[in-house]
């Protein structure tokens, strides 16, 4: 994959995903994340990415094996879903901390 200018970095990326605000140096990337084409799949994906370990920990909970995948799996659907539904308020707040203004012009 071909790196973008402002291109944040391994551990640039995690505080990202994480939701850290990136330096201003890192802007122009940022908005290549969040308005060019497949934000919607980029955002989603660095969800899974966070959801996995969660849900991991989530199985290592006491109880039956069944409950404790179906806990596991009830939290990551939910959030999930969570996330594809309101997608673009998250990034209309995501654009908002870092100082942009969303593409449809509309800024709160």
């Amino acid at each position: 994959m071909t790196r973008l200018p402002g291109d944040p970095g391994p551990l640039g990326r995690v505080r990202y995903t994480l939701g850290f605000r990136l330096p201003p140096e890192n802007r122009e990337w940022v908005r290549h994340d969040l308005t060019d084409v497949g934000w919607r799949a980029r955002l989603l994906l660095r969800h899974v990415a966070l959801m996995i370990p969660v849900c991991l920990t989530l199985c290592l909970l006491p109880g039956p094996w069944w409950l404790r995948g179906m806990v596991a799996l009830l939290a990551f659907l939910a959030s999930t879903l969570t996330v594809a539904v309101s997608s673009d308020d998250l990034r209309r707040a995501r654009l908002h901390r870092h100082g942009l203004e969303d593409p449809r012009g509309e800024r709160r």
